[in-house]
């Protein structure tokens, strides 16, 4: 429901703004809306149909762990902290180590290997759904928590750094670090709160210090690496660890006598299906975005924001990266193509260009994660998730810009 609600008000606000610049003169906004519009909704097939590939090989590795009891194995070492976050799951259950594998893809940067992952999460915990057309505290606590971007290796913004002539581009490491860490924090505080669930639990606690532990030894590893040494070495980790999953799933099904081809094959079928139902969802919510945009909404909201801010005599050096913060909610492309933007007008290392980077690393496309992982098993009432999710994503912005002026004043 908030989603329809928020979808209806993306047209509702881009057909008043189109109409008043109509008013002023401009005979060309509804040409570009309409334009934006029709490219968009090509783009959202073409992205649902790009996703066949990668779901139908996921699948099927995740199929061969099934079977061959790796995934059971998984489920058992995240058992006893999963089982506290999502006391729906039964223990041992898939489901489990399905969301681990989706949040470690997503920690080391593996996009493409942590949707098709995060698909198949959902699908098994809708098979726990007892309302199917209703988001469970599960499927909520994981969607909030994937789409609160925990991640451990922003390769892809140094890169970005580095190719606009950074004189540091490894200088948005830790505050990205930092940032992130409180953006999934806040998701799981508020996902905690309207669930009733105990932080305090001394389980929670422990895994929470242990993974804390870990964070904190790859920060102070990678902290030491030139920016060349980082991106080779997360780069070799993350795809070693990935590589080192699928053949562990393969040797034990195999030890085990699993027809590991037939296994394969049986998930793979599921692959096909999952990214052709994706396709309206991620459709209707890349329209919207695209006409948001196109009206130049956007722009009046960052130039409302900076006059209150100014008003308000505090600093504005920060307000040039919100429009990466505005998007990044909406679209993962449109936000890395204004931090770009801004990183060559103003420089690598401008203040805003720097916030604007860590802002990037640090949030999420929230819509689309929503509206791909809900649409994927048909979710039509999402409760708390919505709302959960957006904290999480001020969260990690507040944090961003609250970091960047620790760090470079």
């Amino acid at each position: 429901m908030v989603l329809s609600h928020i979808w209806v008000a993306f047209f509702l606000i881009t057909f008043v703004v189109a109409c008043i610049k109509l008013l002023g003169g401009d005979t060309e906004i509804f040409e570009k809306i309409v334009k934006a519009m029709f490219d968009s909704a090509a783009t959202g097939a073409t992205i649902s149909l790009g996703l066949i590939g990668m779901m139908t090989f996921a699948l099927g590795i995740m199929k061969i762990g099934e079977k061959g009891g790796m995934i059971a194995i998984i489920a058992r070492l995240v058992g006893p902290f999963f089982n506290k976050l999502f006391p729906e799951i039964p223990k041992n259950h898939p489901a489990l180590g399905s969301i681990l594998m989706n949040f470690s893809a997503n920690a080391l940067g593996l996009d493409n290997a942590a949707t098709p992952l995060g698909l198949k999460a959902m699908k098994e915990l809708q098979e726990l759904n007892p309302v199917k057309d209703t988001a469970s505290n599960a499927q909520i606590m994981f969607i909030v928590l994937n789409a609160s971007s925990l991640t451990l290796l922003p390769i892809s913004i140094m890169a970005f750094r580095q190719e606009a002539g950074a004189a540091m581009p490894s200088d948005v490491f830790i505050p990205i670090l930092i940032a992130t860490f409180f953006s999934t924090l806040a998701g799981l505080l508020t996902v905690a709160w309207c669930q009733k669930i105990n932080l305090w639990d001394k389980t929670i606690l422990a895994y929470l210090g242990g993974l804390t532990a870990i964070i904190g030894g790859a920060l102070y590893y990678f902290s030491g690496l030139e920016p060349a040494q980082m991106q080779i070495v997360s780069r070799v980790v993350g795809n070693f660890v990935l590589f080192a999953l699928f053949v562990s799933f393969i040797a034990l099904a195999f030890y085990k006598r699993i027809n590991v081809y037939d296994a394969f094959i049986e998930g793979a079928k599921e692959g096909f299906q999952v990214a052709v139902n994706i396709i309206p969802y991620l459709v209707a919510i890349l329209v919207a975005i695209a006409v948001f945009r196109a009206s130049g909404t956007m722009d009046y909201l960052v130039e409302a924001i900076a006059w209150v801010f100014s008003s308000l005599g505090f600093d504005t050096r920060f307000v040039e990266a919100l429009p990466v913060a505005l998007m990044k909610p909406l679209s993962g492309s449109g936000a890395r193509g204004l931090m770009v933007e801004l990183m060559q007008t103003n420089g690598a290392d401008d203040f805003a260009a720097r916030v604007a980077c860590v802002i990037q690393g640090s949030t999420e496309t929230t819509f689309y994660v929503l509206a791909v992982y809900f649409g994927s098993v048909a979710i039509k009432k999402t409760r708390h998730a919505v709302s959960c999710a957006l904290l999480a994503e001020l969260a990690g912005v507040v944090a961003a810009i609250c970091v960047a002026y620790v760090f470079w004043g």
